[in-house]
C-alpha cells in the first residue's frame, strides 16, 4: 500500500490510500480520483515523503561502546580547551563581558557561570559555549 497526498484544481489537499503507483495511475486516468471537499475530478499527486522505517534499538554492547566513545570526545575536548583557553573561573560571566564590549583582550576563555549568568549572557547577546564538563580519570 502506499499514501499519498493528493490535490486538487481549486488547491484542497487530501490523502489517499493505493495498492501500487500504478493503481493510483490507473483510477486517475478513469477519473475516480475526487476531491472530498469539494468534488473536483482535476486531481494530481503532491509532493511526497519517503517512509522509512524506524531504526532498530541497538543492543546493550552498542550502546556502551557509543557511550565510551562519546566520553573520550568529551575528555579529548575539555583537553583541547584546558590547552587553548585560559581559565578564570568563577568570574567567567565577567571576562566574557569585558571581552564582548572591548574592555580587555580578546581571548578563548573557560570558566564556571551559574545559570542566571548564563542567560544574562545570552540576553546581552554574548556568544559562549556550554561543555559537558568531564572529571578526569586521574583525579
Amino acid at each position: 500500500m502506499v499514501v499519498y497526498d493528493l490535490t486538487c484544481s481549486k488547491g484542497h489537499v487530501f490523502e489517499a490510500w493505493f495498492r501500487s503507483s500504478e493503481a493510483f495511475d490507473a483510477e486517475k486516468k478513469k477519473r475516480r480520483l475526487v476531491c472530498g471537499i469539494c468534488g473536483d475530478k482535476k486531481v494530481k499527486k503532491g509532493l511526497q515523503a519517503p517512509n522509512i522505517a524506524p531504526a532498530r534499538e541497538a543492543s546493550p554492547t552498542e550502546q556502551k561502546k557509543a557511550a565510551a566513545a562519546m566520553y573520550q570526545m568529551l575528555v579529548k575536548m575539555r583537553d583541547h580547551v584546558e590547552q587553548n583557553a585560559e581559565h578564570v573561573g568563577e568570574k567567567f560571566a565577567e571576562e566574557a563581558r569585558k571581552i564582548h564590549y572591548g574592555e580587555t583582550e580578546a581571548r578563548n576563555i573557560y570558566g564556571d557561570a551559574t545559570e542566571e549568568q548564563a542567560e544574562e549572557l545570552q540576553e546581552e547577546g554574548i556568544e559562549f559555549g556550554r561543555i559537558p564538563w568531564v572529571p578526569r580519570a586521574d583525579a
